[in-house]
């Protein structure tokens, strides 16, 4: 296969991401001696920064990518919200899907680190479901960009308020009518909300927990596999993608299966590898690529994002040199 021609085709695809965004803050600074008011550090601070988070870093590695991708999502109506407007647009991400809601915060994780740990996290955040009034214009919003023409809708689902059962069924339907992809990157609230999707994408401890097993699957590949044929009994989806850690990731539809082995990594940092696998294999399945292949391409993605601290995006020219490397 022609990897370098295949990556060109991600370029200009059309992804709508509907999800939670959140602003990642962070407060950077040194401990050098400890508070006479209480037994805590004082951090002399050196740096403060704002990330896009959430669905948002699912975005931003579409962009990476090469693709445009759209954001649909409710956030406040407050300042943290202008901001983390201006920080997607100025990241190339469009904003044409953004509800700014007057009854709800903008969600923002602000940590505090020094010497690369983290003393302290803060979230400011609403978590109630979003309004009917605010799913209703979701819903429309969503609607219009559906009949501009998309590649593949992804939803990404942390738990924040965003993604409702009525809104998730509503929008499944209409992007099946128009013959479009859907993907789903869950949390445990939702878990089967996504039935008839195209591909639904938990990790392993997600999976475990939606379908209420434990196995071991370092020994018992039958359980695990069982658990999997038992979720799209009730998913009815095409294309179950499981991330395994350590041992690689999981696909299968109704022909076909395939286990993706873990490359060997000098491990840094696990945050945000599963929003670098679900836009890579979201990518791989607007471009039609059959399930091996999604599996593999998106397993060295996740690998390679784990090398580097913080929450990175994927590179597009470094994933392609490691893909023809490993995949030749």
């Amino acid at each position: 296969m022609n990897y370098k021609e295949l990556f060109e085709k991600f370029n200009g695809l059309r992804i709508l991401v509907i999800g939670d965004v959140m602003m990642d803050a962070y407060v950077l600074g040194k401990v050098t001696r400890i508070s006479p008011e209480a037994p805590v550090p004082i951090i002399s601070l050196e740096n403060e920064e704002e990330r896009i988070g959430g669905a948002g870093n699912v975005a931003l590695n579409l962009v990476s990518l090469g693709a445009k991708p759209i954001i649909a999502t409710v956030i406040g109506n407050d300042s943290n919200g202008e901001k983390l407007s201006k920080l997607l647009k100025s990241n190339g991400i469009s904003v044409e899907g953004v509800i700014f809601s007057d009854n709800r915060k903008t969600t923002v994780k602000t940590r505090v680190i020094s010497n690369k740990q983290q003393l302290l996290r803060i979230d400011s955040e609403d978590t109630f479901p979003i309004s009917v009034s605010e799913e209703d214009q979701l819903i429309n919003k969503i609607s219009k960009l559906i009949e501009t023409g998309l590649d593949a809708i992804i939803f990404e689902d942390y738990n924040k308020g965003v993604l409702t059962e009525n809104l998730i069924l509503k929008v499944i339907h209409i992007a099946q009518k128009k013959n479009i992809p859907t993907a789903v990157d869950p949390k445990k609230e939702n878990f089967f909300a996504y039935r008839n999707v195209t591909l639904f994408k938990p990790n392993l401890k997600e999976l475990k927990e939606g379908m209420n097993v434990n196995f071991n699957i370092s020994s018992n590949k039958s359980d695990f596999e069982l658990a999997v044929i038992s979720l799209e009994v009730k998913l009815n989806n095409e294309i179950s993608f499981i991330t395994l850690s350590e041992h690689g990731v999981f696909i299968k539809n109704s022909t076909n299966k395939h286990y993706a082995k873990a490359h060997l990594r000098n491990i840094a940092d696990v945050s945000g590898a599963g929003d670098t696998v679900i836009a890579v294999a979201t990518l791989c399945l607007a471009s039609k690529l059959d399930i091996e292949q999604i599996a593999e391409i998106s397993n060295i993605a996740g690998g390679l994002v784990c090398e580097k601290s913080g929450v990175i995006s994927i590179d597009k020219q470094e994933l392609l040199q490691e893909v023809e490397e490993l995949l030749g």
